[in-house]
């Protein structure tokens, strides 16, 4: 069981190769039922393009493991949150030049996103150019300061 849960916690985003699903919060659970590992995941937004490409990498790691008979499901409730993204995905997602969403949040008022921190040089002196970047999941935005473009995960 642990490794199977190993397999498929390495599986890497097809979309943000900087990070693998279990950073992303994607990977909800992997659990062996009736001999055969079950696995649960939940798309970071619904209609995501890239969960049929993780359900084959997914059955991909776990036959290499030696689980060839393998459940990939997909799991929309409670609906996957930017909240779940690790502190390692966070840093990961930082060096890849993808500034991650802000942090947790745990309770009160939802803040607003005015600017989106340069993950090149920190400076939160930045402009969104739109409202998409390179998937539909990231928006893109512009450091003033370095004037090096990067995506920003939006928040959700």
């Amino acid at each position: 069981m642990d490794q199977a849960r190993a397999a498929v916690a390495a599986v890497v985003d097809p979309e943000i190769r900087a990070v693998t699903i279990e950073e992303l919060g994607i990977l909800r659970d992997v659990t062996v039922r009736d001999g055969r590992v079950v696995v649960s995941i939940t798309p970071t937004y619904t209609g995501c393009p890239a969960m049929d490409v993780i359900r084959g990498d997914i059955r991909t790691a776990l036959a290499a493991a030696g689980c060839p008979d393998a459940e990939v499901r997909t799991v929309y409730a409670p609906a996957w949150s930017t909240d779940w993204i690790t502190e390692a995905g966070r840093t990961k997602l930082a060096s890849a030049g993808i500034a991650p969403p802000d942090p947790v949040r745990r309770a009160g008022p939802v803040p607003l996103t005015l600017t989106a921190r340069c993950p090149r040089c920190g400076s939160p002196d930045t402009e969104q150019l739109s409202r998409f970047g390179s998937t539909a999941c990231k928006s893109l935005w512009r450091c003033r300061a370095c004037r090096e473009p990067f995506d920003h995960l939006k928040a959700l």
